[in-house]
């Protein structure tokens, strides 16, 4: 399959979207929070990067997040960063990967309490009106993962 900077195509556009998070990560937590958003996504470096501009309306109360993404046409892989009100002056590790079969997969090495962990990211669903994305962890190299938030876009 080629791998393009037209793999985001399909999320450009103004979104409504329906949050699902554990409340707690990592702990075995199966207490699900779930809360509204909105969503928009348009293209910054000539095409060979994207922005998606988002509000979160949590429980506890909104905030704003964005996700950069940018395309390497040598290797043919995306590398994901995000960026919070939450913490404003700290880019999370990017996550690191490419679509294949309709399925983009990005994931990185992180740590979280002192703990290695692996993070990814799935897009799901890319071809369809209702796009979804997973993040899921790993505290065992990748053997196990805990899905912890989920991401169910429609169209504004």
């Amino acid at each position: 399959m080629t791998h393009s900077r037209g793999d985001f195509d399909f999320e450009f556009g103004a979104w409504r979207v329906q949050h699902r998070r554990l409340r707690e990560r990592l702990v075995g937590c199966t207490d699900w929070e779930a809360f509204p958003g909105t969503s928009e996504t348009r293209p910054v470096l000539g095409g060979s990067g994207n922005i998606e501009d988002n509000v979160l309306h949590f429980p506890a109360g909104t905030y704003r997040a964005i996700a950069i993404r940018s395309f390497d046409p040598d290797a043919g892989t995306w590398a994901i960063w995000w960026l919070s009100t939450a913490d404003p002056h700290r880019l999370d590790v990017p996550v690191v990967g490419r679509f294949a079969a309709g399925v983009g997969t990005f994931l990185a090495d992180e740590v979280i309490g002192g703990v290695p962990v692996k993070v990814r990211f799935l897009w799901l669903r890319t071809d369809t009106d209702t796009p979804r994305w997973e993040q899921a962890m790993s505290v065992d190299g990748g053997a196990t993962w805990e899905t912890n938030w989920t991401m169910d876009f429609t169209r504004a």
